[in-house]
């Protein structure tokens, strides 16, 4: 092993989640504060709880009043604070504390999430509208947008429960917005919130709808008395 890997090897590795490299600035971290995270967070994974301003300045190649306006920046801005901790001699020391910078991060991970949800739910809705209007083969006027809506944002009907009651409606040649209501009313007082729920309903109900038809059959057949056959 030559002298540079060894080195290499013992200078040890800083994990950085790719997160927050992806998203520093969106929570306030401007480029020079996040190099000195960098370099705090490379101390502190050395057991440097609370580096010397100096040893940052020698990293940074900065002056030392850069890096404490720096680290000030980073304190006023909620992104870091100074801590006392225990160690393991059990003595008490300062240490920088990134907890706020994480929880910045959960909730921009938190509001993601929402924006992702609402713009599905935007889309869906959309979906419906359209759906409904080439289904029925005319705009909707006002006041069946407003009914949707109501499906929707009162009634909680899923998206995809109002377009299978449009395919029942357009099976049954029943252009109308009342018929699927009456449709996703039977639907809701049997507890049917979803679609899967309606086919697994179906799909229980149907070896009764085989066996009536040959009921029917059974009943529609006359009884023809049996004569015993004998020679005259």
């Amino acid at each position: 092993m030559d002298d540079f890997t060894r080195r290499y090897i013992a200078a040890g590795q800083t994990s950085i989640a790719n997160y927050l490299i992806d998203h520093y600035r969106e929570i306030g971290l401007s480029n020079d504060q996040f190099l000195i995270y960098l370099q705090v967070r490379r101390q502190i994974d050395r057991g440097d709880e609370l580096p010397d301003a100096e040893i940052l300045a020698q990293r940074l190649g900065w002056d030392k009043p850069r890096v404490y306006q720096v680290l000030h920046e980073l304190i006023s801005g909620k992104l870091m604070s100074i801590t006392t901790i225990t160690n393991a001699q059990g003595q008490k020391q300062d240490s920088y504390d990134f907890s706020l910078l994480t929880d910045k991060l959960s909730h921009l991970a938190a509001q993601e999430t929402r924006q992702t949800v609402q713009k599905a739910a935007t889309t869906n809705r959309a979906t419906v509208f359209n759906q409904i209007e080439t289904e029925f083969g005319r705009p909707l006027s006002p006041l069946e947008m407003e009914s949707i809506n109501q499906w929707l944002d009162e009634d909680h009907y899923q998206p995809e429960l109002i377009q299978l009651a449009l395919k029942e409606a357009v099976l049954s040649q029943a252009y109308s917005l009342k018929y699927m209501d009456r449709i996703l009313l039977s639907w809701e007082k049997k507890h049917l919130t979803t679609a899967a729920q309606v086919q697994r309903e179906r799909e229980r109900q149907e070896p009764r709808r085989s066996k009536a038809p040959d009921s029917a059959a059974d009943s529609a057949i006359p009884d023809v008395p049996i004569f015993k056959l004998t020679d005259h």
